[in-house]
């Protein structure tokens, strides 16, 4: 730790000397505009930047290409108007010099006609990318990732300060969407599914303590939090539709960083002078490894990732290839430690975890004149898992095997999608996704003397995902979106039909109202379907095999008010009821709503649909989006989440807090032209989390952990309460431009629980936190 505070202090002191030189430095901003709908490239189309001083202005070309080269540093505005579709503004563009900025601008076609009326520009900052989302969906900057206190350039970090996100503990980025099972959750890059994109993940989770995912290759993406468009399928609590940016096409570019995500280093630039293709490409290293290195006494962990698109436009189309990978290892092991600091008072244990996961995807694009698009990508992606847990004693240090995991994934996908835009009221689209899983299973723990095996196969299987959407505008305020999405498992024949509809009515200017519904579906975690049940003879069977998928009706009415172009007000209330959930009758408090609550997904047999559950609330998200240097997100939610297990008993989830406040805001202070000091603070207050207390008496009597069913849920933890502060500084020079941050994270004596612990021996629980004062900089050079 104190060499920690020294490399923080060091960053910022080399960061207190600013250079002479005074001069407004410039940089080239460029870009394509397209029709949103179809993504063709819209020619003629004026573009201006109206806060520039004079105002320049140019126009695209046959091609959709535009360009400014020499716009001052900063944040920028830029306007884009084109007869027959509303003029689109776009701001807080951000400038630096070494790096030069490509944006894609996106126009909608009005469906008035062009002699009847003129089209104002207006500013919806958070409007989603995604045309077809109507409610709950809002797109968000890699600039926010990284200016959010407490974000650490994680896009999930980041989401947990919207309405009706929590995480799920400090030390992991796994979120709670509206008291939905993190499990719920649907990654996707590229218009690809991907695996659990962090290190360190455990099987069936979603989340980890540091991503993979890359903010300095993403571009502006869409977060949904229920009731989503038809073409994302096999999810029930949220979606995070992330989109990679193509590397620079003209000129090779270079950065470094070191932070929270490791040290990293990248590169972009196009592969010949003579061809528009180009590659962007990084690579990350543990920062905690290095620090070992260097001499530090720290526990192993180890990881690395590398992340890269390779992009090739061509005459009616684009053809890319997206890859991503990481590996990650760590130990935790009592037996390097003194007796006093081991997990218990009398034993302890050596845990050591390993995870990889790694997708590659070739996909094309094909525009079939101005109306049509078709996307057509073949994936392939893999996801293993290896965890090994020994036991020690102050009488026996030797250590003895208790516990152990090696699980993989493998799934090869075929992925197509086709978009018609009719005419400017209508757009139709459908698609196919076809999955082929190739799965290997094996853990075990150690009981009653003798190895409990849980898991031990290998299979193969199929999953097939059809839908259709159709958006209709029946005028420039009022919209209607109809999808249906369907899904069959082949492994035991689990089939859904799941209707979606959307429809938004701007009111005026100023107000607008919103209603969502669908019914989504859900396959169980792959490694329940393959959990063992041994019969009294002795023979193996799959308990699980035939469970039929999770489902969730979703209903949501939503109101946004807009007081300014820079300030709005947002409202939504929701209700799902979820059904055929797995339950257990020999454990009748049991239900899968709760995965996720813990690091380890429990493999539990014979589990049938019995089971529901409900999640209802209110949420109020009061945003001023950054203007004059200043911005602040306020978000409230108040909810419900309950289920029902076997028994039909109505109990609270794990994830059942009641509700949650987030109050962020920052301010950005220009100094010596060139050059930006910021400064940022984050507060959260939330209802503690439900959980399953210990059975004391009988954890004593059995010499293993026994939970107490008969209280599942009753019991809460503390409200959580945690602060973040973030300054930053923000440095450009004609060949290179530095950027410093740092996060200082203060949790309270309320904050949630790391680890909840008994002794088998002594009936001692034990309530693991965290540190209370958790700093961390970050430090990028790019040129």
């Amino acid at each position: 730790m104190n060499l920690k505070y020294i490399l923080i202090l060091s960053l910022l002191i080399s960061q207190t000397k600013v250079g002479s030189s005074q001069e407004n430095l410039k940089q080239t901003l460029r870009g394509i505009v397209v029709d949103r709908e179809t993504q063709i490239p819209l020619p003629s189309v004026n573009i201006i930047l109206p806060e520039s001083s004079p105002q320049q202005g140019t126009i695209s070309n046959e091609n959709g290409y535009f360009r400014f080269e020499e716009v001052i540093i900063g944040r920028q505005t830029i306007q884009a108007s084109y007869i027959g579709y509303k003029t689109q503004i776009i701001d807080n563009i951000v400038i630096s010099s070494a790096k030069e900025k490509i944006i894609r601008i996106e126009l909608d076609e009005s469906v008035t006609a062009i002699d009847e009326v003129v089209i104002k520009a207006t500013i919806k900052k958070d409007k989603p990318i995604n045309k077809m989302a109507t409610i709950s969906a809002r797109s968000f900057t890699v600039d926010e990732t990284k200016r959010y206190p407490g974000s650490y350039g994680d896009p999930a970090r980041m989401a947990a300060n919207y309405a009706g996100v929590m995480s799920v503990r400090d030390n992991r980025n796994d979120i709670v969407i509206r008291g939905n099972s993190s499990t719920g959750l649907l990654w996707r890059l590229d218009g690809i599914e991907i695996p659990n994109p962090n290190h360190f993940a455990a099987s069936g989770t979603t989340g980890g303590p540091i991503t993979i995912l890359n903010n300095n290759l993403l571009t502006n993406s869409d977060f949904l939090t229920g009731a989503f468009p038809a073409e994302y399928g096999n999810a029930l609590a949220g979606v995070f539709d992330l989109k990679m940016r193509a590397g620079n096409n003209e000129k090779r570019e270079y950065w470094a960083e070191f932070g929270y995500n490791g040290l990293e280093f990248g590169t972009e630039g196009p592969f010949s002078k003579n061809s528009n293709a180009s590659y962007l490409i990084a690579y990350r290293y543990s920062l905690v490894d290095i620090i070992d290195l260097l001499g530090a006494e720290v526990e192993t962990t180890q990881y690395q990732d590398l992340t890269f698109k390779l992009n090739f436009p061509m005459k009616k189309g684009r053809l890319t290839f997206v890859g991503m990978g990481g590996k990650s290892y760590i130990e935790m092991f009592d037996s390097n430690d003194d007796q006093k600091d081991w997990a218990f008072e009398s034993w302890g244990e050596d845990l050591s975890n390993g995870s990889d996961i790694g997708t590659l995807a070739l996909s094309y694009v094909h525009f079939f004149g101005t109306k049509t698009r078709l996307q057509t990508a073949i994936s392939l992606y893999g996801s293993k898992v290896t965890t090994q847990i020994d036991t020690i004693s102050v009488g026996d240090p030797s250590p003895d095997i208790w516990a152990g995991e090696e699980s993989s994934e493998v799934k090869a996908s075929l992925t197509t999608h086709v978009n018609t835009k009719i005419n400017s009221r209508n757009t139709f689209s459908y698609g196919l996704i076809a999955d082929r899983y190739f799965v290997n299973f094996a853990d075990s723990t150690m009981t009653e003397g003798q190895f409990e095996v849980f898991t031990d196969l290998s299979d193969e299987f199929n999953l097939f995902q059809l839908y259709t959407q159709f958006k209709h505008k029946f005028t420039n305020n009022i919209e209607l979106y109809l999808g249906l999405h369907s899904q069959y498992l082949d492994m035991n024949n689990s089939f859904s039909l799941e209707p979606r509809m959307g429809f938004n009515w701007n009111l005026n200017e100023k107000n607008s109202f919103k209603i969502g519904y669908g019914l989504h579906s859900q396959t169980q975690l792959r490694i329940i379907y393959f959990t063992q049940t041994q019969l009294n003879n002795g023979d193996i069977v799959l308990s699980n095999k035939n469970l039929d998928f999770t489902k969730s009706n979703q209903i949501i009415l939503g109101y946004d008010h807009l007081f300014s172009d820079v300030l709005r007000l947002k409202i939504e209330t929701y209700y799902q009821y979820l059904y055929d959930v797995p339950v257990k009758e020999g454990q009748p408090e049991y239900s899968v709503l709760n995965f996720g609550a813990e690091y380890f997904i429990e493999r539990t047999d014979s589990l049938v649909n019995k089971g529901t559950g409900e999640n209802y609330g209110i949420e109020f998200t009061l945003e001023r989006f950054l203007s004059n240097n200043f911005y602040f997100l306020i978000t409230a939610s108040i909810y419900e989440s309950n289920y029902k297990g076997y028994d039909g008993i109505k109990r609270n989830t794990a994830f059942n807090g009641n509700y949650a406040i987030n109050v962020l805001g920052g301010y950005e202070i220009p100094f010596r032209k060139n050059n930006a000091f910021s400064i940022g603070l984050r507060t959260t207050y939330a209802g503690g989390r439900p959980y399953i207390p210990y059975d004391v008496a009988e954890t004593l009597n059995q010499g293993i952990e026994v939970l107490d069913w008969d209280n599942a849920y009753e019991i809460q933890q503390k409200d959580y309460f945690r602060i973040n502060l973030r300054l930053g500084i923000k440095r450009n020079k004609p060949k290179y431009n530095v950027e410093i941050a740092m996060d200082l994270q203060y949790r309270t004596g309320y904050t949630s629980v790391y680890e909840y612990r008994i002794d088998p021996l002594t009936g001692k629980e034990y309530y693991n936190r965290e540190m209370e004062l958790y700093p961390m900089a970050s430090y990028r050079i790019q040129f």
